[in-house]
């Protein structure tokens, strides 16, 4: 099978698109929204998206003539400078809207920024926001391709499919193993899009928090629950650690930073529960000593600066599936 993906990746990074099918969806708002084989093709067109990104120039015409439009109505680094790089890199014209400074915060709506919006006929909006279903909403009111780039507390697609490509380049594959994910469970929007993805592709998933932060009906969707991290640990293949959201927490945290880190803070002793081989996975930011040990970030287990770099691929290869075929002009 990693051979196969390697072909692949090879053959299609000179032409980027030309050996993948027309991709069948006009949104990507939701990884439940995405059948198996969809998943599968777009961590290979991720894939092959990889060795544009690691050569000398760093671009590729695919989406040359094509206007995309970051707006995030939430602070973002990480993932907002992403999404740029990856427009950039394929040749898209790149706007970076700013919330703050727009009508948004004078009292437009969402909708009125829906139709401003789409007068400017874009190609694509990705869409960062603090409401659940707001990313959904924006995508009736427009004529274009819509991104989820986090909507609350509820997904974040394109970080699953980048965790998803770290986890098969490091292992060579995804179906089988088991993956444990650990922290604030109730309040990460990273959670529920890594379950769903890891659930379509047949991976056994564990979830481990205080009971506080495990939210309900979490059993539907992870394969085991954990409130002992030493117990969610054992035997693990993957260990994904999650930031505190504080922002997000309406009240359920924990006593103490102290407290959270000794029972639930990653660090070498209960990394030794996992597999020997075992990799440490952060969606980021980071909260080094509150849920990660900085020698445990920085170790050899340790995966996070590849993510990084996975997102801009996968970033690459969401633009190009939607925005390739010209349907979402």
């Amino acid at each position: 099978m990693a051979q196969a993906r390697a072909s692949t990746a090879s053959n299609s990074s000179a032409g980027a698109t030309g050996d993948f099918p027309p991709f069948s969806q006009r949104h990507l708002l939701s990884i439940a929204d995405l059948q198996q084989h969809e998943i599968i093709q777009l961590l290979d067109r991720a894939e092959a998206m990889v060795p544009i990104s690691r050569q000398e120039r760093k671009t590729h015409p695919t989406l040359s003539g094509k206007t995309q439009i970051n707006l995030f109505f939430e602070p973002s680094t990480r993932t907002q400078a992403s999404f740029e790089i990856a427009g950039k890199r394929l040749g898209a014209l790149v706007m970076n809207m700013s919330v703050k400074t727009s009508s948004v915060s004078k009292g437009e709506t969402l909708i009125d920024t829906a139709a401003t919006l789409n007068a400017m006929r874009p190609d694509v909006i990705v869409v960062r926001h603090s409401a659940a279903g707001a990313v959904e909403l924006l995508s009736q009111k427009v004529g274009c391709a819509v991104i989820n780039a986090g909507d609350g507390a509820h997904e974040h697609p394109t970080q699953a499919l980048l965790d998803a490509l770290t986890i098969r380049n490091h292992k060579g594959r995804i179906s089988g193993l088991t993956v444990a994910i650990c922290g604030d469970i109730a309040n990460s929007r990273v959670v529920r899009s890594n379950l769903l993805l890891l659930g379509a592709l047949n991976v056994r998933t564990r979830v481990i928090a205080p009971r506080n932060l495990l939210p309900a009906g979490i059993e539907n969707l992870a394969t085991e629950v954990f409130t002992d991290m030493r117990e969610g640990l054992a035997g693990a293949d993957v260990v994904m650690m999650l930031r505190l959201q504080h922002e997000r927490a309406q009240g359920r945290m924990i006593p103490s930073v102290r407290e959270y880190y000794h029972f639930y803070g990653l660090d070498a002793e209960k990394l030794g529960y996992a597999k020997p081989d075992a990799i440490v996975m952060h969606p980021g930011p980071m909260n080094r000593g509150v849920e990660i040990d900085p020698a445990i970030a920085d170790g050899p287990a340790s995966v996070i600066t590849d993510q990084v770099e996975m997102g801009v691929a996968v970033r690459m290869a969401v633009l190009d599936a939607l925005l390739s075929s010209g349907d979402a002009s």
